[in-house]
């Protein structure tokens, strides 16, 4: 995975509620045991009608907005506990997904995958939103060594929670293996001093 320590990007602003893992990829492309090739589906009902047609209004094609930020409505990520969803997420080119609530599996999908989930208080969630729509090109910075979510330029900032864990394999660019290889040298000495004859 790539190491994320911080991200300063434009964001894509989706307000909707309850975002459930059906539509963030829907069940019939998840053929696929592999992580790539899944952004070209990512919101493919919300963004394409039955002819294979971007459909207007749907953020996502509007050229207006761009970044590796998504910031969404509370409750992203709900439904299936399908992983895919955090790939194609991932893949599409999201570093970062901001809301004020995830779905516990999801959450854990994110982190496993490279992509930092931020959950923000309400209030808070609802300045972005308000910001970013009256000017397109807000940017937000997120720093995860301070755990600091902040919009430059402005007095706006919040504190973030994650798992120390989690932080310093993201920090790393570590998955699970590779957090358990860096720390093989421990292992080795452990086992070493404790060996039962």
């Amino acid at each position: 995975m790539e190491k994320f320590n911080t991200l300063t990007s434009t964001v894509i602003p989706l307000p909707n509620e309850d975002v459930d893992t059906d539509q963030i990829i829907p069940a019939r492309f998840l053929k696929s045991t592999t992580r790539q090739g899944f952004g070209e589906n990512l919101f493919k009902d919300w963004r394409f009608d039955s002819d294979r047609k971007m459909k207007d209004g749907f953020i996502l094609n509007d050229p207006s907005y761009s970044g590796s930020i998504l910031v969404a409505g509370k409750n992203f990520g709900c439904g299936s506990s399908r992983e895919h969803a955090a790939w194609a997420l991932y893949d599409y080119g999201f570093r970062a997904i901001i809301s004020s609530y995830f779905a516990d599996i999801f959450k854990g999908n994110a982190l496993n995958n490279g992509l930092l989930p931020v959950q923000v208080s309400d209030d808070f969630l609802e300045i972005i939103f308000e910001l970013v729509e009256s000017e397109k090109n807000t940017e937000l910075k997120i720093d995860l060594v301070d755990q600091q979510l902040s919009i430059p330029g402005t007095i706006y900032s919040e504190k973030f929670n994650i798992s120390a864990y989690k932080k310093t394999c993201l920090l790393n660019g570590y998955d699970d293996i590779d957090y358990l290889i860096s720390k093989k040298s421990q292992i080795e000495q452990f086992e070493q001093t404790h060996i039962e004859f």
